[in-house]
């Protein structure tokens, strides 16, 4: 009787074992932060935006977020993998597999916190109006550029803010190639992101024949994983950390933005 009864309890404790086993497998397999992990690898979904994500003379990724994102990889453990993405296919990309987070300058708009799993803002920002140099001074507000032909990037803040204008427009790949219409002369204007147009536009920069006007909105940027990704509050906690130790301060005037930086709680 007494070794049935010592087989019984070791069957139940062989069960529950299991039981725990599988539960842990299960939970494992739903996280986003264990998946990378295994991976050993974060894929940062981007488009070329100075001065948060581009290339150096050597083709190395670099700029605010860039070197952000390489910080909290490393904080995980893994490498930092960018991939440049079609903008407007980002929540595709997430869902897929393609990449973990698009993390790029990217506006909290109403749209994306739905689709997304979002950090906190990090960062504030403004799409403003791109013309001719030597046109400026006719367009410095927002009713006197409805009447201008855009080009904008697909899916982008940008593009959201000239649909309110009602004006027209042209979408382009990226807010690299909105410049490039309005400097050929294929479009009179584009809307890009402030922090864009600090380091794109104006004297000793690629276009010093284009000129930032009129402010549309302000904005706040953040960062996005796949709904209900665990990797979200990881990253909350790294900002918190970063901004404490003074990590992303050093980061952000290093790339001369410190001062649009939103505080860490």
């Amino acid at each position: 009787m007494k070794r049935k009864m010592l087989a019984l309890v070791l069957t139940l404790a062989l069960v529950a074992s299991l039981a725990t086993l599988t539960a842990c497998k299960k939970k494992d397999a739903g996280s986003d932060l264990a998946y990378v992990k295994s991976q050993g690898k974060l894929v940062i979904g981007i488009t070329e935006f100075e001065p948060m994500d581009y290339t150096d003379a050597d083709g190395n990724w670099i700029g605010f977020d860039a070197d952000l994102a390489k910080a909290f990889a490393e904080s995980l453990g893994v490498e930092a993998k960018f991939q440049v993405i079609d903008w407007n296919q980002k929540i595709g990309e997430l869902e897929g597999k393609t990449i973990d987070v698009v993390w790029n300058g990217m506006t909290l708009t109403d749209d994306v916190k739905a689709a997304m799993e979002c950090s906190n803002p990090y960062f504030n920002n403004a799409q403003v109006v791109i013309v001719k140099a030597d046109k400026a001074t006719d367009y410095q507000t927002a009713e006197s550029v409805k009447g201008l032909q855009f080009a904008v990037e697909d899916g982008s803040a940008g593009m959201e803010q000239v649909e309110a204008l009602g004006a027209s427009y042209t979408p382009v790949l990226d807010q690299a190639t909105a410049l490039l219409e309005v400097s050929s002369g294929t479009a009179d204007a584009a809307v890009i992101d402030y922090l864009m147009a600090t380091a794109s536009v104006g004297e000793g920069t690629s276009y010093p024949d284009l000129t930032y006007t009129a402010e549309l909105n302000s904005e706040e940027y953040g960062v996005g994983f796949r709904k209900g990704s665990d990797l979200a509050a990881e990253l909350n906690a790294f900002f918190k950390a970063a901004y404490a130790d003074g990590t992303m301060q050093k980061i952000a005037d290093s790339y001369g933005i410190g001062g649009k930086l939103i505080e860490q709680k």
